[in-house]
């Protein structure tokens, strides 16, 4: 690349760490040096995180893109001007949080379709604060599938060891088990195949997750494993996918933290999510606080590309300044990843 990208990164809720994270991770030397960062969001509510902390950096409040500095010790910030500063309590759920959240998200897609940013990285939401501001949707894959009118996507999480997408997200337990179709799981087999690629990954080894204990062990607990899963890992081999499965979801990411895949399906999201923070997250039980909450979310299947934080909105520590930036910096080297392979 000529020039490096353009990352829009979006707030979050300007009551959760969102806002303390992101200008953690722009006060990081190598950050700068990878992309050109811009935070989506309220000048005022970074203008007060900043002071609160006393982090050793400046607001430049912006209109446009290209009124952006990019220095180090400078977060520019495409100001929406949502929050009320007067009325904005850490930890709270509240409508007018929503509302600011959900419109940085929105700004940042517009900016990416309009290719005014080259990739696109979000903070931490709370979704009960978006809908109570009237924006229905489960999170944040839906608001991109929903404004990008993309009908295909997934859900990619990253971390050292595992990679996992998923066949199902946001749904009910009940729901998700009806999700578990055939031509689906071909669909994240591919999606997941061509996202590891992008990032660079060697090993495309994919294990596919069973619904079921012991993988229905050959029907006793189930149907679904051999009646849709195991013609989809067939489908996915005859297409010329490394592809293994279904291997009991108990042993299978055993397997895969070892290396034995390079990325694993799994069904639900639980089924896939539990593993992976046990793997990125490390808590400090003298402390009584994370020590590193790694992990990146990607959404995989978008004509725009979009990392984030694997991590919630964390209320409980909102302001206090012991959040770590480690998973928005490494979303956002994720994203520069992605842009890079994009625009080579």
């Amino acid at each position: 690349m000529s020039k490096k990208p353009v990352i829009a990164i979006t707030m979050g809720d300007p009551a959760s760490i969102g806002p303390e994270i992101a200008v953690k991770a722009l006060l990081q030397k190598e950050i700068h040096g990878l992309c050109r960062p811009l935070v989506v969001g309220d000048a005022k509510v970074f203008e007060q995180i900043i002071d609160k902390l006393n982090l050793p950096a400046k607001v430049n409040s912006i209109h446009a893109v290209k009124d952006a500095i990019f220095e180090k010790g400078t977060v520019d910030v495409f100001d929406l001007g949502i929050t009320d500063i007067a009325k904005l309590q850490f930890g709270k759920i509240d409508a007018m949080c929503g509302e600011a959240s959900f419109q940085a998200v929105k700004k940042a897609i517009e900016l990416a379709i309009a290719k005014e940013v080259d990739a696109t990285v979000t903070g931490p939401i709370n979704k009960k604060s978006i809908n109570e501001a009237g924006h229905h949707f489960a999170g944040h894959t839906e608001i991109y599938a929903h404004y990008t009118g993309t009908k295909k996507y997934a859900m990619l999480l990253v971390e050292d060891h595992i990679n996992v997408i998923h066949v199902s997200t946001h749904v009910s337990l009940r729901q998700a088990c009806d999700l578990v179709k055939k031509e689906r799981i071909v669909q994240v087999i591919e999606l997941i195949v061509d996202g590891l690629k992008r990032l660079g990954k060697t090993n495309l080894k994919i294990g596919v997750a069973g619904l079921n204990p012991h993988a229905g062990d050959s029907g006793l607990f189930g149907t679904e494993d051999d009646q849709e899963i195991l013609p989809a890992v067939q489908e996915a081999k005859r297409l010329g996918y490394d592809v293994e499965g279904p291997v009991p979801p108990d042993t299978l990411f055993a397997k895969a933290a070892m290396g034995a895949y390079g990325g694993v399906v799994a069904m639900y999201h639980d089924q896939g999510h539990i593993p992976f923070k046990l793997s990125g997250f490390k808590w400090n039980a003298e402390k009584q606080q994370m020590d590193s909450v790694k992990g990146v979310n990607i959404t995989l299947g978008l004509p725009i590309i979009r990392t984030s934080v694997d991590h919630g909105t964390a209320f409980e520590i909102a302001g206090k300044g012991i959040a770590s930036p480690d998973a928005m910096i490494l979303a956002i080297e994720s994203a520069v990843q992605l842009a890079k392979h994009k625009i080579v």
